[in-house]
C-alpha cells in the first residue's frame, strides 16, 4: 500500500502542468495545492518515511492539528490536495499510486463554523476614505478596494481584470470566478467614476502601453495579489479602525453580501453577484447586522408590550454598575 517517497514527489510539476492546461485552474489553486504539497514532502522528511504509507498520512493528520492548529477545513483541503495529485500518478502508471491511502481518510467534521464578520457601512466609509488619492497609486488604490467592496470581488478577480474587462458605456464588468466561471455584473454610476478616474492616470504608469491588465503596479506588471493584500494592511493600519477581529481584503466581499442581505436582496441574486454555485456557499457570508438583529427582537410582542409598560411608568427597570472592590 506504499509508495517510494522519491518516485511520489518526483511529478509534481507536472501534476501542476496538467492541472493549469486541461482543467485550466487558477493560479492562486495552484499556489495553494504547492503549498499542500511542499507541507507535506517537508513532513516525510523530517520525519524520515521512505514510503508515502496510511500512517505516513495519518501522522500528517496528527501534525497538521496538533503542531500546526488547522482547522477542518484546512486539513481537508490538504488531504484532497494529496488525492488529487495521487490520482494523477495512478493515471501516469507510477507503481503502487492505485493503492494509496488518501481515498482511505475519512474526512473531518468541521464541528460549527463561525460566520465570517464583516464591517459596517460606516466602517466601510472610514476605510476607504483613508485612501489618499492625490497620487497615482492612492487612485489606483482606492478603485481596486472600492471594486472588492462595490462589486464584491474577490482579490483574485480584480487581479485577473483586463482592459477588456469593462464596458464604460454599457456599465458592465466582466468577471472570471473560481474554475474560469464568468459572470457580468453591471456597474454603478459611482463605481464606474472611481474606475474611470483610475483609467485616466493609469497611462502616466511605466509600460501602461504595453499591458492589458486592468490594474498595474508602479513597476508595470500587472498588479499582484500579494502587493493588495500587502497594501489593504497599510491603509487598515492608517484608518485607525479598531476592530475586535482580523480584516482582510475578502471582508469587503462579506461586507458586500452582509449589506445587500440587510437591505433584503434574495439570497439568490447575492448567490449570482458573488460567484456562487449553490446558495450553501452563499449563506455564511450574508449573516444580519446587529442593528437588524435588534430591530427583529423589538418587533417581539413581549418586548414591545415590555416598552409599553417603561414607556407608561408602570414598570421601572434600574441597571446598577458593578464595583470593582480595590484590594
Amino acid at each position: 500500500m506504499a509508495v517510494d517517497k522519491h518516485r511520489f514527489f518526483e511529478h509534481i510539476e507536472a501534476f501542476f502542468d496538467y492541472r493549469k492546461d486541461i482543467y485550466q485552474v487558477s493560479e492562486q489553486t495552484i499556489k495553494s495545492n504547492r503549498v499542500d504539497l511542499s507541507l507535506f514532502k517537508s513532513f516525510v522528511q523530517s520525519s524520515r518515511y521512505k514510503s508515502i504509507s496510511g500512517p505516513a498520512v495519518m501522522q500528517f493528520q496528527y501534525h497538521l492539528k496538533k503542531q500546526r492548529n488547522n482547522c477542518g477545513a484546512s486539513i481537508n483541503r490538504k488531504i484532497f490536495t494529496l488525492r488529487c495529485y495521487g490520482h494523477f500518478l495512478s493515471q501516469m502508471d507510477v507503481a503502487g499510486a492505485h493503492r494509496l491511502p488518501f481515498y482511505d481518510v475519512l474526512k473531518i467534521r468541521q464541528g460549527y463554523r463561525n460566520r465570517p464578520n464583516a464591517l459596517t457601512v460606516d466602517q466601510v466609509r472610514q476605510l476607504l476614505e483613508s485612501i489618499s488619492r492625490d497620487t497615482l497609486l492612492g487612485i489606483r488604490d482606492y478603485a481596486v478596494y472600492a471594486l472588492m467592496y462595490q462589486a464584491g470581488l474577490r482579490v483574485g478577480e480584480v487581479h485577473g481584470l483586463d482592459l477588456d474587462s469593462l464596458d464604460f458605456e454599457d456599465r458592465k464588468l466582466l468577471v472570471t470566478g473560481k474554475g474560469a466561471k464568468r459572470r457580468q455584473l453591471y456597474l454603478t454610476a459611482e463605481l464606474a467614476q472611481v474606475l474611470s478616474e483610475w483609467l485616466a492616470v493609469r497611462t502616466f504608469l511605466y509600460r501602461s502601453d504595453q499591458h492589458r491588465a486592468f490594474f498595474i503596479s508602479k513597476k508595470g506588471n500587472r498588479l499582484a495579489i500579494r502587493t493588495m493584500e500587502d497594501n489593504f494592511k497599510k491603509i487598515l493600519a492608517g484608518s485607525h479602525l479598531e476592530l475586535p477581529f482580523k480584516v482582510t481584503c475578502h471582508s469587503l466581499r462579506h461586507s458586500f453580501a452582509s449589506h445587500l442581505n440587510d437591505k433584503d436582496v434574495d439570497i439568490l441574486v447575492i448567490q449570482s453577484l458573488l460567484g456562487h454555485a449553490s446558495t450553501r456557499s452563499t449563506e455564511p457570508y450574508i449573516h444580519p447586522s446587529m442593528d437588524k438583529v435588534k430591530s427583529a427582537l423589538e418587533k417581539l410582542p413581549a418586548v414591545i408590550f415590555l416598552n409599553q409598560l417603561i414607556k407608561s411608568g408602570v414598570l421601572k427597570i434600574k441597571f446598577q454598575r458593578n464595583q470593582v472592590q480595590k484590594e
